[in-house]
């Protein structure tokens, strides 16, 4: 049988500037195994996905796996234009910790309300690729909501933080400073990939970066790690 997954996040899930997750996820699985369904729209914070649920609850999958929290993350930081984000994404109030906590809290409620699947949280990849920076630390304290959130609901918790800072360690990266993507760094990067024709691992090596494009987006390593947790943490075990 067929196992429908939905996969819920931000431009990560969406992977317009992320090497896709989905397609690796189907890749670790045998012909036919998985049908996968994108639910993921750019610059989303937790408050958007809340507010798009109505499509996943129509015709509810199997398997729901939920990537968000990177932008709330991100909106933490010194650096981030947080009255634009508010202005683009039209959020009622400004991002904070607490309200991330409270919409993460009220998706799972209403996934688990209104549909029999089986639910899988995912801690956030790792912010840049210096673990002692302050952009690494978001990104592990929102993680820890995220357990939090998954503990407290009883659902799955997918430890992608984790792995990823095993990964980083492994490879003993150059300390690369994280720097907030601009809208312009995000047009240069779909200059180099679709008119230049660079690859996004390309493009990663040549800034000396070890999961990512950008130290936000996914490259191939990254990406793969995303479908790694979720392979062995939810599809293994409902196959």
């Amino acid at each position: 049988m067929t196992l429908r997954v939905a996969c819920l996040g931000d431009s990560l899930t969406r992977a317009q500037f992320s090497v896709d997750y989905l397609d690796l996820l189907e890749r670790r699985r045998p012909p036919g195994d998985v049908r996968l369904a994108r639910f993921g729209a750019n610059g989303d914070f937790a408050h958007n996905l809340l507010q798009r649920l109505d499509a996943v609850v129509a015709n509810p999958p199997d398997v729901i796996t939920v990537l968000i929290g990177t932008n709330d993350a991100r909106a933490s930081l010194a650096d981030y234009p947080v009255d634009q984000a508010m202005q683009r994404k039209q959020l009622p109030e400004r991002p904070s910790a607490g309200w991330f906590q409270q919409c993460l809290e009220a998706v799972v409620a209403r996934l688990r309300a209104e549909t029999d699947a089986t639910i899988g949280l995912l801690s956030l990849p790792v912010l840049g690729q210096q673990l002692d920076g302050a952009a690494a630390q978001a990104s592990q304290a929102y993680s820890r909501m995220v357990a939090e959130v998954a503990a407290t609901a009883e659902v799955a918790y997918l430890p992608l933080h984790e792995r990823q800072t095993e990964e980083l360690r492994r490879a003993d990266p150059p300390p690369i400073p994280y720097r907030e993507v601009t809208p312009a760094a995000v047009v240069g990067v779909l200059v180099q990939h679709a008119v230049l024709r660079r690859s996004l691992d390309t493009i990663a090596r040549r800034r000396g970066l070890v999961l990512t494009t950008d130290h936000i987006h996914q490259n191939s390593r990254g990406a793969a790690l995303v479908a790694e947790v979720i392979d062995a943490g939810l599809l293994t075990r409902s196959t």
